[in-house]
């Protein structure tokens, strides 16, 4: 009985450690912001996938299948098929969320920076005072880039 109780301890203190590595956040970064100059010679609405996951897929699908798993055996095969079950249901959940997300309206913006090279932004909301041929700041990279017009 002592020992199915310290696996029970470490399994509900394997679930807490999955759980914080399944569900953590982007960590934030003190990196300084990057602006390039450049001018507009594109701008075009699109529909994008929002990107955006509230994580309920994935909640309801790791409680869904850790009811499945502990529906399997009994002792320590049954605790290794609830974990099994939760983790593959969170994932199925989250992909299921990520499919289902609705797409939403996204300015497309093509900027030649000073080097020459094309830069894509896609941003949201749409800033319907850019114009093609006016000169314009990228602030910052990736998914984070902005456009905002040079003053």
């Amino acid at each position: 009985m002592q020992n199915y109780m310290t696996m029970g301890a470490r399994l509900k203190s394997s679930i807490a450690i999955a759980s914080l590595v399944l569900f953590a956040g982007c960590a934030t970064t003190n990196e300084p912001l990057q602006i390039q100059v450049g001018k507009i010679e594109q701008i075009s609405d699109v529909q994008i996938s929002s990107g955006r996951q509230l994580g309920i897929g994935a909640v309801l699908g790791a409680g869904a299948g850790g009811l499945l798993g502990s529906l399997v055996g009994g002792g320590t095969g049954r605790d290794l098929a609830i974990v099994a079950g939760a983790v593959g249901g969170a994932v199925a959940g989250s992909t299921i969320e990520r499919n289902y997300n609705d797409k939403e309206p996204t300015q497309q913006v093509v900027v030649r920076v000073e080097s020459g090279v094309l830069v894509v932004v896609n941003q949201q909301p749409a800033d319907r005072s850019l114009r093609v041929g006016q000169q314009v700041f990228i602030e910052g990279k990736g998914n984070n880039a902005r456009i905002a017009p040079r003053q």
